[in-house]
Protein backbone atom coordinates (compact mmCIF):
# COMPACT_ATOMS: atom_id res chain seq x y z
CA UNK A 1 0.00 0.00 0.00
CA UNK A 2 1.12 3.55 -0.59
CA UNK A 3 -0.25 6.36 0.98
CA UNK A 4 0.57 9.60 -0.99
CA UNK A 5 1.37 12.90 0.85
CA UNK A 6 1.51 16.63 -0.77
CA UNK A 7 3.30 19.66 0.45
CA UNK A 8 0.69 21.50 -1.61
CA UNK A 9 -3.12 20.91 -2.49
CA UNK A 10 -6.11 22.04 -3.99
CA UNK A 11 -9.83 21.44 -4.49
CA UNK A 12 -10.34 18.13 -7.15
CA UNK A 13 -13.84 17.09 -7.81
CA UNK A 14 -15.27 13.50 -6.62
CA UNK A 15 -17.19 12.10 -9.67
CA UNK A 16 -19.18 9.88 -7.08
CA UNK A 17 -21.19 12.88 -5.45
CA UNK A 18 -24.43 14.27 -6.55
CA UNK A 19 -23.07 17.76 -5.74
CA UNK A 20 -19.42 19.42 -6.39
CA UNK A 21 -17.79 18.51 -3.35
CA UNK A 22 -14.25 19.56 -3.14
CA UNK A 23 -11.06 17.82 -1.22
CA UNK A 24 -7.95 18.11 -0.30
CA UNK A 25 -5.36 15.81 -3.24
CA UNK A 26 -2.08 15.05 -1.81
CA UNK A 27 0.68 14.49 -4.23
CA UNK A 28 3.38 13.65 -5.53
CA UNK A 29 5.43 12.66 -3.13
CA UNK A 30 4.64 8.96 -2.28
CA UNK A 31 6.26 7.04 1.04
CA UNK A 32 6.32 2.98 1.37
CA UNK A 33 4.81 1.37 4.17
CA UNK A 34 4.64 -2.25 3.00
CA UNK A 35 5.64 -3.47 5.85
CA UNK A 36 3.33 -1.94 8.01
CA UNK A 37 -0.53 -3.17 8.73
CA UNK A 38 -3.09 -1.58 6.89
CA UNK A 39 -4.88 0.56 9.94
CA UNK A 40 -1.05 1.29 10.72
CA UNK A 41 -0.78 3.47 7.25
CA UNK A 42 -4.39 4.67 7.22
CA UNK A 43 -3.85 6.40 10.81
CA UNK A 44 -0.51 7.55 9.50
CA UNK A 45 -1.45 9.31 6.46
CA UNK A 46 -4.21 11.04 8.16
CA UNK A 47 -2.15 12.36 10.74
CA UNK A 48 0.39 13.79 7.82
CA UNK A 49 -2.67 15.14 6.26
CA UNK A 50 -3.90 16.91 9.32
CA UNK A 51 -0.36 18.71 9.83
CA UNK A 52 -0.04 19.63 6.80
CA UNK A 53 -3.26 21.12 7.02
CA UNK A 54 -2.65 22.95 9.81
CA UNK A 55 0.99 24.40 7.98
CA UNK A 56 -1.15 25.47 5.52
CA UNK A 57 -3.97 27.67 7.72
CA UNK A 58 -0.15 28.99 10.06
CA UNK A 59 1.17 29.89 6.53
CA UNK A 60 -2.01 32.06 6.09
CA UNK A 61 -1.76 34.12 9.29
CA UNK A 62 1.50 34.90 8.27
CA UNK A 63 -0.12 36.08 4.87
CA UNK A 64 -2.94 37.67 6.49
CA UNK A 65 -0.54 40.32 8.50
CA UNK A 66 1.14 41.65 4.80
CA UNK A 67 -2.36 41.51 3.52
CA UNK A 68 -3.56 44.15 5.95
CA UNK A 69 -0.67 45.85 5.81
CA UNK A 70 -0.65 46.32 2.09
CA UNK A 71 -4.38 47.05 1.72
CA UNK A 72 -4.32 49.40 4.84
CA UNK A 73 -7.29 47.33 6.29
CA UNK A 74 -6.35 48.53 10.31
CA UNK A 75 -9.28 50.28 10.81
CA UNK A 76 -11.36 46.59 10.85
CA UNK A 77 -8.59 45.83 13.01
CA UNK A 78 -8.60 48.38 16.00
CA UNK A 79 -12.43 49.41 16.28
CA UNK A 80 -13.67 45.42 16.83
CA UNK A 81 -10.40 43.99 18.57
CA UNK A 82 -11.30 47.00 20.94
CA UNK A 83 -14.97 46.00 21.61
CA UNK A 84 -13.69 42.54 21.55
CA UNK A 85 -10.88 43.07 24.42
CA UNK A 86 -12.84 44.84 26.73
CA UNK A 87 -15.82 41.44 26.40
CA UNK A 88 -12.84 39.45 27.00
CA UNK A 89 -11.06 40.56 29.86
CA UNK A 90 -15.07 41.59 31.70
CA UNK A 91 -15.74 37.50 30.54
CA UNK A 92 -12.69 36.09 31.53
CA UNK A 93 -12.73 37.76 35.01
CA UNK A 94 -16.37 36.59 35.44
CA UNK A 95 -15.53 32.79 34.37
CA UNK A 96 -12.46 32.39 36.52
CA UNK A 97 -14.32 33.10 39.44
CA UNK A 98 -17.43 31.74 38.77
CA UNK A 99 -15.16 28.74 37.81
CA UNK A 100 -13.54 28.95 42.00
CA UNK A 101 -16.94 28.59 42.98
CA UNK A 102 -17.86 25.50 41.33
CA UNK A 103 -15.17 23.79 42.32
CA UNK A 104 -15.43 24.44 46.03
CA UNK A 105 -19.56 23.48 45.56
CA UNK A 106 -18.35 20.53 44.24
CA UNK A 107 -15.62 19.60 46.63
CA UNK A 108 -17.84 20.70 49.92
CA UNK A 109 -21.06 18.39 48.34
CA UNK A 110 -18.12 15.36 48.18
CA UNK A 111 -16.40 16.30 51.15
CA UNK A 112 -13.05 15.57 49.64
CA UNK A 113 -11.25 17.81 52.11
CA UNK A 114 -11.88 16.26 54.91
CA UNK A 115 -11.32 12.82 53.43
CA UNK A 116 -8.21 13.85 52.54
CA UNK A 117 -7.55 14.99 55.82
CA UNK A 118 -8.46 11.64 57.51
CA UNK A 119 -6.28 9.81 54.80
CA UNK A 120 -2.85 12.24 55.49
CA UNK A 121 -1.82 10.67 52.17
CA UNK A 122 0.84 12.87 50.14
CA UNK A 123 -0.08 11.04 47.02
CA UNK A 124 -4.05 11.51 46.98
CA UNK A 125 -3.82 15.04 48.13
CA UNK A 126 -1.57 15.43 44.83
CA UNK A 127 -3.83 13.53 42.22
CA UNK A 128 -7.04 15.85 43.44
CA UNK A 129 -5.22 18.89 43.28
CA UNK A 130 -3.71 18.00 39.74
CA UNK A 131 -7.66 16.84 39.41
CA UNK A 132 -9.00 20.30 40.32
CA UNK A 133 -6.60 22.13 38.52
CA UNK A 134 -7.75 19.99 34.90
CA UNK A 135 -11.22 20.82 36.28
CA UNK A 136 -10.79 24.55 36.37
CA UNK A 137 -9.34 24.36 33.03
CA UNK A 138 -11.94 22.60 30.84
CA UNK A 139 -14.31 24.79 33.00
CA UNK A 140 -12.70 28.08 31.96
CA UNK A 141 -12.61 26.68 28.24
CA UNK A 142 -16.20 25.79 28.59
CA UNK A 143 -17.24 29.59 29.46
CA UNK A 144 -14.63 30.48 26.33
CA UNK A 145 -16.55 28.47 24.22
CA UNK A 146 -19.74 29.90 25.10
CA UNK A 147 -18.21 33.65 25.07
CA UNK A 148 -16.72 32.55 21.77
CA UNK A 149 -20.22 32.18 20.03
CA UNK A 150 -21.42 35.08 21.70
CA UNK A 151 -18.58 37.01 19.62
CA UNK A 152 -19.46 35.23 16.24
CA UNK A 153 -23.29 35.35 16.60
CA UNK A 154 -23.05 39.29 17.81
CA UNK A 155 -19.90 40.01 14.98
CA UNK A 156 -21.39 38.25 12.89
CA UNK A 157 -22.04 41.52 10.32
CA UNK A 158 -18.26 42.79 10.60
CA UNK A 159 -17.44 38.97 10.03
CA UNK A 160 -19.06 38.59 6.59
CA UNK A 161 -18.48 42.28 5.78
CA UNK A 162 -14.31 41.75 6.38
CA UNK A 163 -14.27 38.54 4.60
CA UNK A 164 -16.56 39.47 1.55
CA UNK A 165 -14.02 42.92 1.36
CA UNK A 166 -10.78 40.42 1.26
CA UNK A 167 -11.83 38.23 -1.19
CA UNK A 168 -12.76 41.30 -3.26
CA UNK A 169 -9.51 42.62 -3.35
CA UNK A 170 -7.56 39.05 -3.96
CA UNK A 171 -9.69 38.57 -7.08
CA UNK A 172 -9.29 42.49 -8.12
CA UNK A 173 -13.05 43.56 -7.92
CA UNK A 174 -14.37 46.48 -6.79
CA UNK A 175 -16.37 45.65 -3.18
CA UNK A 176 -20.00 46.95 -2.88
CA UNK A 177 -22.04 46.82 -0.06
CA UNK A 178 -25.10 44.20 -0.68
CA UNK A 179 -27.53 44.61 2.60
CA UNK A 180 -29.14 41.56 1.87
CA UNK A 181 -26.70 39.14 0.75
CA UNK A 182 -24.86 39.93 3.78
CA UNK A 183 -27.96 39.45 5.89
CA UNK A 184 -28.23 36.19 4.65
CA UNK A 185 -24.26 35.33 5.09
CA UNK A 186 -25.39 36.48 8.53
CA UNK A 187 -28.36 33.98 9.29
CA UNK A 188 -26.34 31.18 7.70
CA UNK A 189 -23.73 31.60 10.24
CA UNK A 190 -25.90 32.78 13.73
CA UNK A 191 -27.41 28.86 12.21
CA UNK A 192 -24.22 27.41 12.36
CA UNK A 193 -22.72 28.81 15.27
CA UNK A 194 -25.56 27.88 17.60
CA UNK A 195 -25.23 24.06 16.01
CA UNK A 196 -22.02 24.23 16.70
CA UNK A 197 -22.36 25.62 20.02
CA UNK A 198 -24.90 22.73 20.82
CA UNK A 199 -22.38 20.26 19.95
CA UNK A 200 -19.58 21.28 21.65
CA UNK A 201 -21.14 22.01 25.08
CA UNK A 202 -22.31 17.99 24.88
CA UNK A 203 -18.63 17.09 24.24
CA UNK A 204 -17.41 19.45 26.76
CA UNK A 205 -19.97 18.16 29.16
CA UNK A 206 -18.36 14.59 28.77
CA UNK A 207 -14.88 15.85 29.18
CA UNK A 208 -16.21 17.47 32.65
CA UNK A 209 -16.88 14.57 33.76
CA UNK A 210 -13.87 12.61 31.91
CA UNK A 211 -11.83 15.45 34.60
CA UNK A 212 -12.68 14.21 37.42
CA UNK A 213 -10.93 10.85 36.72
CA UNK A 214 -7.22 10.82 38.00
CA UNK A 215 -4.54 10.86 35.78
CA UNK A 216 -6.81 10.21 32.62
CA UNK A 217 -8.59 13.43 33.08
CA UNK A 218 -5.31 15.01 32.77
CA UNK A 219 -5.26 14.60 29.17
CA UNK A 220 -9.08 16.54 28.80
CA UNK A 221 -7.68 20.14 28.50
CA UNK A 222 -5.37 19.49 25.85
CA UNK A 223 -8.60 17.91 23.80
CA UNK A 224 -10.88 20.37 24.99
CA UNK A 225 -8.22 23.21 23.55
CA UNK A 226 -8.18 21.69 20.23
CA UNK A 227 -12.17 20.66 20.00
CA UNK A 228 -12.28 24.71 20.57
CA UNK A 229 -9.72 25.64 17.92
CA UNK A 230 -11.36 23.10 15.31
CA UNK A 231 -14.94 24.59 16.27
CA UNK A 232 -13.67 28.22 16.04
CA UNK A 233 -11.68 27.66 13.06
CA UNK A 234 -14.83 25.85 11.79
CA UNK A 235 -17.03 29.20 11.50
CA UNK A 236 -14.13 31.57 10.34
CA UNK A 237 -13.84 29.36 7.16
CA UNK A 238 -17.73 28.83 6.32
CA UNK A 239 -17.98 32.61 5.83
CA UNK A 240 -15.94 31.67 2.50
CA UNK A 241 -18.01 28.66 1.75
CA UNK A 242 -20.78 30.86 1.80
CA UNK A 243 -19.54 32.49 -1.58
CA UNK A 244 -18.60 29.30 -2.97
CA UNK A 245 -22.11 27.79 -2.76
CA UNK A 246 -21.34 25.17 -0.24
CA UNK A 247 -24.94 24.25 1.69
CA UNK A 248 -23.98 23.94 5.23
CA UNK A 249 -24.02 20.03 5.29
CA UNK A 250 -21.23 20.62 2.65
CA UNK A 251 -19.53 22.98 4.55
CA UNK A 252 -19.62 20.46 7.92
CA UNK A 253 -18.81 17.48 5.68
CA UNK A 254 -15.64 19.51 3.89
CA UNK A 255 -14.48 20.39 7.27
CA UNK A 256 -14.76 16.87 8.94
CA UNK A 257 -12.77 15.81 6.84
CA UNK A 258 -9.58 18.27 6.69
CA UNK A 259 -10.24 19.32 10.44
CA UNK A 260 -6.34 20.56 10.14
CA UNK A 261 -7.61 23.62 8.60
CA UNK A 262 -9.77 24.83 10.74
CA UNK A 263 -7.50 23.52 13.99
CA UNK A 264 -4.68 25.53 12.57
CA UNK A 265 -6.94 28.45 11.96
CA UNK A 266 -7.89 28.40 15.78
CA UNK A 267 -4.98 27.76 16.97
CA UNK A 268 -3.12 30.85 15.94
CA UNK A 269 -6.40 32.57 17.01
CA UNK A 270 -5.98 31.78 20.29
CA UNK A 271 -2.15 32.39 20.25
CA UNK A 272 -2.94 35.60 19.23
CA UNK A 273 -4.38 36.62 22.83
CA UNK A 274 -1.18 37.99 23.53
CA UNK A 275 -1.95 41.25 21.28
CA UNK A 276 -5.97 40.58 22.00
CA UNK A 277 -6.86 43.35 19.71
CA UNK A 278 -5.84 41.50 16.88
CA UNK A 279 -7.41 38.31 17.24
CA UNK A 280 -10.64 38.36 15.53
CA UNK A 281 -10.15 40.35 12.32
CA UNK A 282 -6.93 38.66 11.50
CA UNK A 283 -8.80 34.80 11.92
CA UNK A 284 -11.33 35.88 9.40
CA UNK A 285 -8.53 37.27 6.79
CA UNK A 286 -6.52 34.68 7.09
CA UNK A 287 -9.36 31.91 7.05
CA UNK A 288 -10.18 33.75 3.75
CA UNK A 289 -7.03 33.82 2.18
CA UNK A 290 -6.60 30.10 3.19
CA UNK A 291 -10.02 28.96 1.54
CA UNK A 292 -8.81 30.95 -1.49
CA UNK A 293 -5.36 29.62 -1.72
CA UNK A 294 -6.83 25.97 -1.43
CA UNK A 295 -9.55 26.59 -4.04
CA UNK A 296 -7.31 28.72 -6.74
CA UNK A 297 -3.84 26.70 -6.03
Amino acid sequence: MKPVVSSSCFFVREKTCDFSRFTIDYSPLTIHYSSFPAPFLIFTHQIKALLKEIVIAVQSWGEAQRFIREHRLFKWIIVPGIIYTLLFIAGMLFFWHSSDSVISWVSRQLSIETWLQKERSSWLSFLFVMTGMMLRLILVLFYFSLFKYLILIIGSPVFAYLSEKTEAIIEGKEHSFNWPELKKDCARNIKLALRNCGWQSVYLIALILLSLLPVIGWITPVIALLMECYYFGFSMHDYSFTRVNFTPSQSIAFTGRHKGLAIGNGLLFYLMHVLIILAPAYAIIAATLCVHKVKNS
